[in-house]
């Protein structure tokens, strides 16, 4: 079987650092902001030149949570409760043969940094913190967008919760992370066939964790807290 090898161009930096709680598909939750850190060849101001004429990116990444060996030629998508089987080539889920991912990201501007040379700030990402992504292009509004197309069994984004802070919750967070949060967690980033209202679900986000509970389509937020030991950038 031929093999191609290729190497990460650069890197995601943004506050989810773990599966739990990364938005199912990009674009879901616009505040949510991140950086792509170009890898040290790489950071060359001439290789983003123009870039910032597109409002919008593809990036193409890796799964690198949900590496395994060998491969299935079907899943049990999520949407689907889990119960039901469908082709991996019909589905976005992680466990592919290649373990690739694209997301449709917004281009909120090039920073110049003295150590890490151009990096892109983006919003709307659904990637964890550390992600390897090996290529960049501009989105073409004329070529890649599709209202006509059909989508299978996924034809909405599904039900949004209503998210709620418990006492003084809401003000351990920034106003500029609050509005993240929030969309993260009325995306319900439960299992689909979690139900019980009385269980504590934690989250990591930036250098928080973030215990909530769900009882109808009513999120709760419990408690906010500092992690024990900030996540270090990775560079």
């Amino acid at each position: 079987m031929e093999e191609f090898v290729i190497r990460p161009i650069a890197r995601f930096h943004g506050d989810l650092r773990e599966k739990f709680g990364v938005p199912r598909q990009a674009g879901i939750v616009e505040a949510l902001e991140g950086r792509v850190v170009l890898e040290e060849d790489f950071r060359r101001d001439e290789a983003l030149r123009g870039i910032e004429g597109f409002s919008h990116l593809w990036l193409i990444w890796q799964f690198s949570l949900a590496l395994r060996e060998g491969w299935s030629p079907t899943v049990r998508p999520p949407r689907l409760g889990g119960n039901q089987r469908l082709g991996v080539f019909a589905t976005r889920s992680p466990f592919r043969p290649n373990a690739l991912g694209l997301s449709c990201v917004r281009l909120l501007g090039v920073e110049r940094d003295e150590i890490l040379g151009p990096v892109l700030r983006v919003a709307g990402a659904d990637l964890v913190d550390g992600t390897p992504i090996f290529d960049i292009k501009p989105y073409l509004p004329y070529a890649d967008c599709r209202p006509e197309a059909a989508a299978g069994f996924a034809p909405d984004p599904g039900k949004r919760l209503q998210v709620c802070y418990d006492a003084d919750t809401e003000q351990r967070l920034p106003p500029e992370k609050l509005a993240a949060l929030t969309g993260l967690l009325a995306q319900d980033p439960r299992p689909r066939y979690q139900e019980d209202p009385a269980r504590l679900y934690g989250l990591a986000f930036g250098e928080w964790n973030v215990r909530f509970t769900v009882e109808g389509d009513c999120l709760t937020v419990r408690q906010v807290e500092k992690a024990p030991f900030p996540p270090e950038e990775k560079t």
